[in-house]
């Protein structure tokens, strides 16, 4: 939830969501929970270690921490 007159607060996350259903979630269907969550936390090992993003100069989030430290 946002804070008053942050409309902003929550912009990557639902950023974050909007990728994962296109590029993940959307057209699948799943046996268990446990399928989901083993697909969830594949998604995410996949966004943030090799998915270019084009607002970090197209590199992966892991590449681009590694830069800044």
């Amino acid at each position: 939830m946002n804070r008053a007159y942050h409309s902003q607060d929550n912009a990557h996350m639902e950023s974050f969501s909007h990728s994962m259903k296109a590029e993940w979630i959307r057209g699948k269907s799943f046996q268990s929970f446990e399928d989901l969550e083993s697909s969830l936390r594949a998604y995410i090992r996949f966004y943030n270690g090799y998915r270019l993003h084009s607002g970090i100069d197209y590199h992966t989030p892991v590449e681009y921490e590694r830069k800044a430290a």
